[in-house]
């Protein structure tokens, strides 16, 4: 994810008990708006997400991209439908908030 920080602006990386309480990893300016992103991995085909979290988009990691969705229509995508589990590629075509960049 270093190379995701080169697409960002006045970066600046969470302190550890943000990572744990606020569950953001990075902070910095994308396309001149200031977010706080959930970098962390994908594991076992999946990504863990937390109600709890503070970061604004949660950024998932592909092989040639960097799918980026918003943290609070995500949110409210999972609840209004009663979902644990999205398959990513249907959840950016229901979302109005993504964006995809190119690595």
């Amino acid at each position: 994810m270093i190379n995701f920080y080169k697409k960002l602006k006045e970066v600046k990386k969470a302190t550890t008990t943000q990572k744990k309480k606020e569950l953001w990893d990075v902070e910095g300016i994308l396309h001149n708006q200031p977010f706080k992103f959930d970098l962390r991995p994908i594991k076992d085909n999946g990504k863990v997400g937390s109600f709890k979290s503070k970061a604004d988009k949660m950024v998932f990691d592909m092989k040639d991209e960097w799918i980026i969705v918003d943290i609070e229509e995500l949110h409210q995508y999972l609840k209004e439908n009663k979902l644990k589990e999205v398959d990513l590629q249907s959840l950016i075509s229901k979302l109005d908030w993504n964006i995809i960049l190119p690595k």
